[in-house]
């Protein structure tokens, strides 16, 4: 795989909307210079491992941006950012900025409002279905400033007072309408199952669910974002499952189980997985869900160095 060639192609290419006039930021050039004199040299990772905003503040600052400069100092491709959305229009340009300095690749960020404890898309209701889907349209124009081709979509709480096969009817008809949206752009939602433990009721739970969604919206966007955190919980048998689904899967995320902090601190074989992952030639993006062991700097060189570990598997 030349994963450079696909960086270039991936930064490179949308229209990074709102980009005129914006210079390059006050801290940047001083920031990266400084960071590349920290503990680990820039590792040439073999797949795009995309770190998030608060992992490496104790190296870089509360500054997103010379956190995004000391990720790519690190050799890190990637990046994502659940809260993107939600950030102040000149932040998203600033950190879009950055990225395409470095030809990282933008992960995904979470595309509307989750409901957690209500079934807005189980239940069919058409005011949230259209309250979805006005959050999905306000979603592409943030996508294409920070040149995101994949944003996270979960359905929300499961409706007790309906059949499963019934929410099942009412969510794959939302999505297609959501598709339709997302596919002139050639944007992706990604469909996150989320295990029972940590957010019980959830409509969306399971990877073979999920690719029975996706297989019957039956569009280019809408696939699956399968966190292997989460299906360690819920189901297990990752390599098998991650095969079984392989043509609905876009997008992964990561942590380690128990504990949900950087791989090598629990039970999962992170090395044989992301092996997996590699062998099937997957150039897209793993987003690093997952909280540090550690606290303080010590912790954040624990997370740079477990992925340099487990990245080394060829």
């Amino acid at each position: 795989m030349d994963r450079r060639k696909f960086i270039q192609k991936g930064a490179l290419t949308g229209s990074f909307l709102g980009l005129g006039g914006l210079g390059v930021h006050a801290m940047g050039d001083v920031a990266y210079s400084a960071f590349a004199k920290a503990d680990t040299a820039a590792h040439n990772f073999n797949l795009n491992y995309a770190p998030h905003i608060g992992m490496f503040k104790e190296h870089a600052g509360e500054d997103p941006v010379a956190q995004l400069e000391f990720m790519a100092s690190q050799g890190f491709t990637a990046f994502e950012d659940n809260e993107m959305r939600n950030r102040p229009i000149a932040q998203q340009e600033a950190m879009a900025e950055v990225m395409m300095k470095h030809e990282m690749l933008m992960g995904v960020f979470v595309a509307h409002k989750i409901y957690w404890t209500e079934p807005n898309l189980a239940s069919g209701k058409k005011a949230w279905r259209d309250e979805f889907l006005a959050e999905i349209k306000n979603s592409v124009a943030v996508a294409k400033r920070v040149n995101a081709t994949w944003m996270t979509v979960v359905p929300g709480h499961v409706d007790l007072r309906q059949d499963m096969a019934y929410q099942t009817a009412n969510v794959i008809e939302t999505l297609k309408l959501a598709s339709a949206i997302l596919e002139p752009h050639g944007i992706t939602m990604v469909l996150e199952p989320l295990n029972f433990r940590n957010h019980p009721g959830l409509f969306l739970s399971e990877s073979p669910q999920a690719y029975q969604i996706c297989k019957a919206v039956n569009s280019p966007s809408c696939k699956i974002l399968f966190d292997i955190y989460h299906q360690q919980i819920q189901e297990g048998n990752l390599i098998p499952n991650i095969e079984k689904c392989w043509d609905q899967i876009a997008y992964f995320q990561i942590g380690d189980n128990p504990g949900r902090n950087e791989p090598t601190s629990g039970e999962i074989n992170y090395k044989n997985v992301f092996k997996y992952i590699h062998s099937k030639g997957f150039n897209g993006v793993l987003g690093m869900e997952h909280g540090n062991s550690i606290e303080g700097k010590t912790g954040e060189q624990r997370v740079i160095d477990a992925y340099i570990e487990s990245d080394q598997f060829l």
